[in-house]
């Protein structure tokens, strides 16, 4: 007999026994499961305490941001070592089995356990993971949605213009060289003609200075202002489009930076549990070894 049990002769027996057993691995996994759903629970309890829709009684989006993924870390490192150990204490006992070998299987087991509890999670809570992973694609194209969005609106409300995508350029066809006439006619088509050069304007980056003087030209006319007034008032009003525009700009990627953040920090979280869930299993089947031998010896 040698020292695990077996006896030389049985080297290169195939054993009947299966080397994965999966009672365990679908209880840790369940087990895991269940207390990732029970802390996320707890931590978006927790996190509602923190935002308020009253102005100044909620903390910053950067600061529930940072809360959110340092308790996502938490959550996955308690489930993991919870499910992994839980996963190495429930399993058979491996007769005649190398100890190296052992120590193989029951990490072997924890990582299943932690792959089949990631499955699990995912599968039940599958729109917040796809929220999550869409939120920076959706949070860089803000700026040109708004725009879009914005040159739709401009040219509902104007029966004489329905198309919002050449009635700009029409514009330019038909802009008179009188524009005391123009200011003074048809307030519903002013008002959309220089909404048009506004979108224009924000989805170009920027209005032509030709464009400008048109729009001080009608200002000064139908305001009854004098020109420097009527410029300075339409430079006023572009500077706020601007400032309008770079503020959702940063907004969307501080957004998109946020979002990449967390998707790099939840996969690096994700491995951390692979590796503490197969961990915990190799010392849930250690402890219940000794515990059998040290039973073996007192009888």
């Amino acid at each position: 007999m040698s020292l695990y049990g077996s006896d030389v002769s049985d080297v290169g027996v195939e054993s009947s026994t299966p080397a994965l057993a999966w009672g365990p691995v679908i209880g840790g996994s369940v087990a895991a499961a269940a207390t990732t759903i029970i802390l996320l629970l707890l931590g978006s309890g927790v996190g509602l305490t923190m935002v308020s829709p009253w102005a100044g009684e909620s903390a910053s989006f950067t600061a529930v941001s940072v809360t959110a993924a340092i308790w996502f870390v938490v959550v996955q490192w308690l489930a993991s070592a919870f499910g992994g150990y839980l996963t190495g204490r429930l399993r058979t006992k491996w007769a005649g089995i190398h100890t190296d070998e052992v120590f193989f299987r029951d990490t072997a087991h924890g990582f299943l356990s932690w792959a089949l509890a990631t499955i699990v999670v995912a599968g039940l809570a599958g729109s917040a993971f796809t929220s999550l992973a869409g939120t920076g694609v959706q949070a860089a194209s803000t700026a040109a949605a708004t725009a879009t969005v914005a040159g739709s609106a401009a040219a509902a409300n104007s029966d004489a213009w329905p198309d919002s995508a050449t009635g700009y350029f029409t514009d330019l066809l038909l802009r008179p060289q009188d524009l005391s006439t123009r200011a003074q006619g048809d307030d519903a088509s002013a008002t959309a003609e220089i909404s048009r050069i506004l979108v224009q304007g924000a989805v170009n980056d920027g209005v032509p200075e030709a464009d400008r003087a048109y729009m001080s030209a009608i200002v000064a006319s139908r305001a009854g202002v004098t020109p420097e007034e009527a410029r300075a008032r339409v430079d006023q009003v572009l500077q706020q489009v601007e400032d309008a525009k770079n503020a959702a700009l940063k907004a969307a990627d501080e957004a998109r930076k946020s979002a990449a953040t967390v998707a790099m920090l939840g996969a690096l979280s994700l491995l951390a549990g692979a590796f503490i869930a197969s961990a915990s299993a190799a010392l849930g089947g250690r402890q219940r070894d000794d515990e059998e031998a040290a039973l073996i010896v007192k009888r």
